[in-house]
């Protein structure tokens, strides 16, 4: 007997970056983002996590020219000033980190404090522009902020989050499942949780992660090779871990079941 899921998967891409593999070519101009980004879509992506090489202004009207897939804009790294663009073009989504951001890659390292000050501003500006915080979870101390924007009265659900594994760095948790299953249990409710992986053990937790009714990223981003070990463009990845959930029996989410989940409200 197959097992009943009560929500579809949702899929993140993230076709537009590769720190820690330097070699591994990806999209860059707005136009190959956007292709990518449809691609994406046809194999099984709901949602496209983009960094637009900073270039907001014609990354997101060149995607949502191109199809209906949700943009969630990355570079969490950088300052709410500096991501001006992204709710002046209405990008879908904004990645924030909750807290601390201590990343150490091939060619360069990021270390930077985002303080409650900061998640506040970020918090009242989603709410002020509609669009969606995505808020990264490192580690089980990110949760606390999260509940403090919670208790503050500052955020509506769901709250989406998205819970990193394996990433090298001062921020780096084990890519293992009892590390997810310990994390989880610690969100708060009205959470939608998507999992990242970087490494070698990405889809045995990703997997897990299909199976407990979370959601899943893949792309170059986090780790740019299929099941053959092999370096394979974005879209091949999302049709790889399409495939596993529906022999788990899961089904993925289209952009329009993505957005109820998701809180988003559909964009002109």
């Amino acid at each position: 007997m197959s097992r009943v899921f009560e929500t579809p998967l949702i899929i993140t891409a993230t076709a537009n970056t590769c720190w820690m593999h330097p070699g591994v070519e990806y999209p860059r101009t707005a136009q190959a983002i956007a292709d990518e980004a449809a691609l994406c879509l046809e194999k099984g992506a709901a949602v496209c996590h983009t960094h637009a090489e900073g270039r907001w202004d014609e990354v997101i009207p060149a995607i949502r020219q191109r199809c209906d897939i949700i943009i969630q804009c990355g570079m969490s790294s950088t300052t709410l000033e500096e991501r001006a663009d992204v709710f002046a073009h209405k990008g879908d989504m904004i990645s924030v980190i909750l807290g601390h951001h201590d990343e150490a890659f091939a060619a360069e390292d990021f270390n930077v404090l985002h303080t409650k000050e900061e998640l506040i501003s970020y918090a009242r500006a989603c709410a002020d522009s509609g669009v969606v915080p995505e808020f990264e979870v490192w580690h089980s101390g990110s949760i606390w902020n999260l509940l403090f924007l919670v208790r503050e009265g500052l955020l509506a659900e769901p709250y989406v989050t998205t819970l990193f594994f394996g990433w090298p760095g001062g921020t780096w948790s084990p890519p293992t499942i009892d590390e997810y299953l310990y994390r989880r249990r610690q969100m708060p409710e009205g959470c939608v949780c998507t999992v990242s992986v970087m490494g070698e053990s990405q889809m045995k937790l990703l997997a897990a992660a299909m199976v407990e009714g979370d959601h899943i990223r893949v792309g170059t981003e986090d780790y740019p090779f299929n099941r053959e070990g092999e370096v394979a463009p974005t879209h091949v990845l999302v049709e790889e871990a399409r495939r596993i959930a529906e022999a788990l029996g899961r089904p993925v989410a289209t952009p329009q079941e993505a957005r109820g989940r998701l809180g988003i409200g559909r964009r002109p």
